[in-house]
């Protein structure tokens, strides 16, 4: 408490000063002080609006690729795809473990055609995703050549997994039988034709082929980039962690 003969006076710091100047200093502290309070409730808001910001677009933007990484439906796609793709081969692979005419080697067989009227469809999500953005930089950048050649397999597998299934749907349609799918017959693409049949299975048979060296080279290709480049072309297209 100031006595009443320094009421004129008051000190700061070891210092005389006026008492008009120590409420002066004491409203500048306080001010000083409600200042940085607020300025943290500020950044802390801006901080929750950020991290809002970032989980509101991840969870409404699965379509959306990341600087480093595919979109959630992409990578779901892509893995997805590579399993039905397994299933569909092995069943063709497969058939032979039953007899001709059995039940078990129709049954397989409808799977193969089914599965592989999936992929169909599966695929055309596949190239709507890629379609909503630019894919995830390869870091270190990759040379010219490979970016072509990764590229043109790319598009190889898009049309491999157009083309197969539609040659297998034909096929049944030549040799005129329907194709279950989920539980609906699917109509004839074009009348009987048993000759016509026999040649697009050759057809059929051939892009069988060509899609195993498609699939097998697309998996070499990324196994090299991760273990000898160690770039992350293969980091782009893994499911996230936790």
């Amino acid at each position: 408490m100031i006595e009443p003969q320094e009421w004129g006076r008051a000190r700061l710091h070891g210092e005389s000063i006026s008492w008009a100047d120590h409420l002066i200093h004491r409203r500048n502290m306080i001010w000083l002080m409600q200042t940085q309070r607020n300025g943290l409730k500020v950044q802390a808001q801006r901080c929750s609006r950020q991290r809002f910001t970032l989980m509101a677009g991840e969870t409404r933007m699965p379509w959306k690729n990341s600087a480093n990484r595919y979109s959630t439906v992409t990578v779901t796609l892509h893995w997805l795809m590579l399993v039905l793709l397994a299933v569909v081969y092995a069943c063709i692979e497969f058939r032979g473990v039953f007899p001709k005419g059995s039940g078990g080697r129709t049954l397989i067989k409808e799977a193969h055609f089914m599965l592989g009227l999936t992929v169909f469809l599966l695929v055309w999500l596949r190239l709507f995703a890629r379609s909503m953005g630019k894919a995830p930089a390869i870091f270190p950048a990759s040379p010219a050549w490979q970016t072509f050649l990764a590229r043109l397999m790319h598009w190889a597998l898009y049309l491999f997994m157009i083309a197969m299934p539609l040659l297998g749907w034909l096929i049944t349609s030549a040799e005129g039988h329907q194709v279950m799918f989920y539980g609906f017959d699917l109509p004839l693409l074009i009348e009987p034709d048993k000759a016509f049949a026999k040649q697009v299975e050759g057809w059929h048979v051939l892009g069988g082929t060509i899609g195993y060296w498609l699939i097998g080279l697309h998996a070499l290709a990324g196994l090299y980039h991760h273990y000898v480049v160690r770039d992350n072309t293969l980091l782009r297209m893994m499911p996230k962690r936790g």
